[in-house]
């Protein structure tokens, strides 16, 4: 080896632990993601939020992506995968993979993306200050489904008969029933209450609706109506029943004749400002839980003239979209 070669290779030796502590002088940041019914993926809405404020998958954060694929059984095990890899924070999508990082975890902060009723459900202690390692987005169905179903009345006065069908095996949902009933009751409209879970269930519910004729249909939010909506659309459409949907705009946008949401397009600025805000040292405990501040209400003019509807015009300047 000649003098040149040489200064080289000891150059090499002594930049070398220098290069290794500038790589780790770059913190990466890890982060679990528990998912039911939504396969999120590298390309998820939280991604560009997150990389705006710095964090970028491939260079300063790893996200690991569990997903349930609907079976909710499932859950228990991936929280505990996901907590055993020793994130910075998880982030939960709806009340049941919240509740299983919850019972995996006291410590990793958790971020709630679309909780239903978090107070009651007891996965947080308040909105204003959650205690705890959880905080995030609740999202107000319970409280806006006398709103629903008072917008239904108006758009087709005649109701007096409304079947809801709903999973009231939902963390959340047990709110649910006595504020659509209070709703019902002051409107002298009789509400009947169709449980499902999956499309099986789904299916017997649309038989006994269609023995049981009733004026109009509420869909309440829940993965596997929204994973099956093309076929309650169908079937509400070939029954020729007025319906309500909740769980965003694709309803009336796919042939629906209603959808009455909040608005979450938003939702992944927010949860990417609340896990900057964790991941720089803040306590979930002390992060308030936000809400939905802007709603949607959309109408599908096409569809309720294929019901022989004609929408009040006051029903229709209330309407966010309408789509004719």
């Amino acid at each position: 080896m000649n003098k040149r070669d040489t200064l080289l290779a000891l150059f090499a030796l002594g930049a070398a632990p220098f290069a290794v502590h500038a790589q780790q002088a770059q913190k990466v940041y890890r982060i679990g993601v528990l998912s039911l019914l939504i396969p999120l993926a590298r390309n998820s809405p939280m991604s560009a939020p997150l990389r705006e404020l710095g964090y970028e998958e491939g260079r300063n954060l790893e996200v690991d992506y569990k997903y349930a694929e609907g079976k909710e059984d499932r859950l228990a095990g991936l929280a505990r995968d996901l907590v055993a890899g020793k994130p910075d924070l998880i982030i939960a999508i709806s009340n049941p993979e919240i509740l299983a990082a919850k019972r995996a975890t006291t410590t990793i902060p958790i971020i709630m993306v679309y909780a239903l009723a978090p107070v009651e459900s007891g996965l947080i202690a308040s909105l204003a200050r959650p205690g705890g390692n959880i905080t995030g987005m609740s999202v107000e169905e319970v409280e806006i489904s006398g709103k629903k179903l008072e917008l239904l009345r108006d758009a087709v006065p005649r109701i007096a008969r409304v079947v809801i069908l709903w999973n009231p095996e939902r963390p959340g949902m047990e709110a649910y029933r006595p504020a659509a009933e209070r709703a019902a009751k002051a409107m002298g409209i009789r509400l009947t209450e169709l449980s499902a879970r999956n499309l099986e269930e789904i299916e017997h519910a649309f038989t006994v609706i269609a023995q049981d004729r009733p004026d109009a249909l509420m869909v309440a939010s829940w993965g596997a109506f929204f994973t099956h909506r093309a076929r309650i659309i169908e079937f509400a459409a070939r029954q020729r029943l007025p319906a309500m949907y909740s769980g965003g705009r694709y309803y009336a946008a796919e042939g629906g004749l209603m959808s009455y949401s909040f608005d979450s397009r938003g939702f992944p600025q927010r949860i990417a400002a609340m896990a900057d805000h964790i991941l720089k040292g803040a306590k979930p405990a002390d992060i308030p839980v936000e809400q939905p501040t802007q709603f949607e209400i959309v109408i599908n003019l096409k569809t309720a003239k294929a019901l022989g509807l004609a929408i009040p015009q006051s029903v229709l300047l209330r309407a966010t979209e309408v789509i004719e």
